[in-house]
């Protein structure tokens, strides 16, 4: 039986720091994005700890009456934890070099294996929804779809919703389009 995923990158927020909230347009995405999920099967939900990903899910699990767990490893990958300027080509040649890493900061490999395994922990045949974030989420596909990288990141929008499907083969699904 196929374990379904659906990974959510969460809607738009002021800024990048983990307790940056959601503007009020990211708030009216967020109605969108549980309307969006309502017929989907979802059992569960786990979402990065970051407040713009915990708000982003909020209306669904309001009108869905499902908790939130929350996982670290669902944060946003930290490509350094000093300030780069070029830090645009940086994520570039991290998508394209998985084992590079910038001071302090995770390689891509590192955090895509974190990612993955939470899926890996999802039992058989479950349908569970992973909130988290554009670079995470670029990588966490790329686990199942070598062709998703760099440019996919790119074009990303907040929010954004892939169903992965998990069984004798793996199936991805943009789910989500922009009105």
């Amino acid at each position: 039986m196929a374990k379904l995923v659906y990974v959510i990158r969460h809607c738009a927020a002021v800024g990048q720091e983990p307790e940056a909230a959601l503007t009020p347009a990211g708030h009216e995405q967020a109605k969108q994005l549980a309307e969006h999920l309502m017929n989907l099967g979802i059992e569960s939900v786990i979402s990065s700890p970051f407040v713009r990903a915990r708000q982003s899910i909020q209306p669904f699990l309001d009108r869905s009456g499902l908790t939130l767990t929350a996982d670290e490893r669902l944060a946003e990958r930290v490509l350094s934890t000093t300030p780069i300027d070029d830090w645009m080509e940086k994520l570039k040649s991290s998508f394209a070099d998985p084992d590079i890493s910038y001071n302090g900061g995770e390689s891509g490999r590192e955090a895509a294996m974190r990612a993955r395994s939470v899926i890996d922990g999802l039992p058989e045949g479950s349908c569970t929804a992973l909130v988290t974030h554009g670079n995470l989420m670029s990588l966490l596909i790329g686990e199942y779809d070598r062709q998703f990288g760099f440019e996919q990141w790119k074009v990303l929008t907040n929010p954004d919703v892939f169903k992965i499907s998990i069984g004798t083969k793996v199936h991805i699904q943009r789910t989500w389009l922009e009105e």
